[in-house]
């Protein structure tokens, strides 16, 4: 890692936001209209509503993290009417923040056709699937926990559903670097050859998580991938935040990455 030049002074405006909640996963607050004024505030061009997707699980299993089936139909109804109220404005698109659960994966997109949105982000919150198995961010130093974290995000992106994959460095891995090393630059060799772009995640950046993960953009400056920032909001004063887009740019500069603002769609 080259010693960083950026100055702090004269931190510039993010530009475009695809990773924005909403009160509908149950650990966001306040309105879209609030996030939308914000975003105005705070120079934005492009805000994009990613809320963690619904998924038709089998009856009898209720998650704690994501709106209801029965919500979607309502959240695109809001986004639509607050993207026409504020055209003028500021370009508002209609997201989900989807993980890739084969067995489900394949019934989420048939209740999704139905419906007007924009884009998938990836986020891969669980490895395996949340029903009975573990969240990516749980400390572990297992080697095939890992290897299996990489092939299911390597699955989910090859079918092209995806515009970009959230948080990759979610998966807290614990044990010898080696490993490390050997299954990231496998994962940022697959995204780079899909050409999806990797989030570098502001919510992490602010509260000081387990990610971003200085060795995985280490490993991403080194194959060559291409970044996006993502503020992950899940409050209206999350949507500009001058700290995250400092570090992030100082990441950026840092590795050598190749930044992105805008997605094609």
């Amino acid at each position: 890692m080259k010693k960083s030049t950026f100055d702090a002074k004269d931190i510039p405006t993010l530009e475009a936001n695809y990773h924005t909640h909403t009160w509908r996963c149950r650990h966001a607050e306040g309105l879209e209209r609030d996030y939308v004024e914000k975003a105005i505030e705070g120079g934005m061009k492009v805000l994009g509503f990613s809320d963690h997707t619904p998924y038709p699980f089998p009856k009898g299993y209720k998650s704690g993290f994501r709106m209801d089936v029965s919500q979607l139909e309502e959240y695109v109804a809001t986004i639509e009417s607050i993207r026409d109220e504020y055209k003028n404005d500021i370009d508002i698109k209609i997201g989900l923040e989807v993980e890739y659960y084969p067995a489900y994966f394949g019934k989420l997109t048939e209740l999704t056709d139905q419906y007007p949105i924009d884009y998938f982000i990836l986020g891969q919150h669980y490895v395996g699937n949340e029903i009975g198995d573990s969240y990516s961010g749980m400390p572990s130093p297992s080697v095939p926990r890992l290897h299996r974290y990489v092939m299911q995000v390597r699955e989910a992106m090859e079918t092209g559903k995806f515009v970009y994959l959230a948080h990759p460095d979610l998966i807290y891995f614990i044990g010898p670097d080696e490993d490390y090393d050997r299954e990231m630059r496998y994962l940022c060799k697959c995204a780079k050859k899909l050409d999806i772009p990797l989030e570098i995640n502001f919510l992490g950046l602010y509260e000081g998580r387990s990610y971003p993960r200085q060795k995985f953009w280490e490993i991403a400056g080194e194959v060559g991938n291409k970044v996006i920032f993502g503020c992950d909001a899940h409050k209206p004063d999350m949507v500009v935040n001058p700290f995250a887009m400092q570090e992030a740019l100082k990441m950026v500069e840092n590795y050598g990455l190749e930044r992105i603002t805008y997605l094609d769609i």
